[in-house]
């Protein structure tokens, strides 16, 4: 039995559409659990959860590790799939992921990550020209939203880190051997509006990679020219692209490091890619 693990915060708006593409994959295939985890909602995520029928582990505290943790404190099956609530996948694509892993043997597995950018700013669609091909985005466990794991690559870790950057965390316990990219399936990832969104996400992003990296070794560290030497160099056309990609990757580590200063970074999820659909 597949065991998915969906960790919720104020997803109300948005778990609706996952679930119907859980739920619909679930009901021809093999048994699926599904456990929901609303944690500090003030929204109707947990009711949502309720009237589809899976499993609620309900938390009064905000905090996605806690989430992951608790649901898989409930889950009993493996492969183990954690998926944002607000992630679309292909059809299909969980029993894809799960006939993958079992196939090649892989510790871990995720699919292809396709952009949604359609009404997105000019400078939000360039940095995204350069990001999507970037090796580590092409081939990592993170930026998706959902992640596949095998029995044995569950029993890589014992719990999920207090830190927000589980998927960094996840990508840091395999090699390339033992990852797997099912080109068989994708799941939609929805960017932000303009370049104001993707500038707090990425401070968001950025800040929660350099505290997991300050307190675990280990974990990927970022090539910072691989921009240049991986895209830019291989597609030359794609230099006006990265004017703006370096302008905007400059702007919000600035302001990382100022928010890890005081302390002020603000965790919410992005509105306006929710709003457009998809994973923020």
């Amino acid at each position: 039995m597949t065991s998915i693990v969906i960790a919720a915060h104020n997803e109300a708006a948005v778990l609706d559409r996952c679930l119907d593409s859980v739920l619909r994959n679930a009901a021809v295939k093999d048994p699926t659990q599904v456990v929901v985890v609303p944690n500090g909602c003030t929204d109707d995520t947990a009711a949502v959860a309720r009237r589809r029928g899976v499993t609620v582990v309900e938390l009064a505290e905000p905090g996605k590790s806690a989430a992951l943790n608790a649901g898989d404190a409930a889950a009993t099956g493996f492969p183990r799939i954690y998926l944002d609530a607000d992630v679309l996948l292909d059809e299909g694509g969980i029993d894809a992921l799960v006939r993958e892993l079992a196939r090649v043997g892989a510790l871990a597995a995720v699919p292809v990550r396709r952009m949604e950018l359609t009404g997105r700013s000019l400078a939000v669609r360039a940095y995204y020209a350069i990001h999507s091909r970037l090796p580590a985005v092409v081939g990592g466990l993170y930026g998706r939203g959902v992640i596949a794991l095998s029995g044995p690559g569950r029993a890589r870790f014992g719990r999920f880190p207090d830190e927000t950057a589980d998927d960094l965390f996840l990508d840091s316990l395999f090699t390339e051997r033992e990852r797997l990219l099912v080109t068989s399936t994708a799941v939609r990832v929805a960017a932000p509006m303009r370049a104001g969104d993707l500038i707090r996400r990425l401070v968001r992003v950025r800040a929660g990679n350099t505290a997991l990296r300050d307190t675990l070794p280990g974990v990927r560290r970022s090539h910072k020219s691989s921009w240049l030497t991986d895209v830019v160099l291989r597609a030359p056309w794609l230099s006006p692209a990265a004017v703006c990609y370096v302008a905007i990757t400059l702007l919000a580590a600035r302001r990382a490091r100022r928010a890890r200063r005081t302390g002020q970074i603000a965790w919410a999820h992005d509105g306006s890619s929710r709003a457009a659909g998809g994973k923020a």
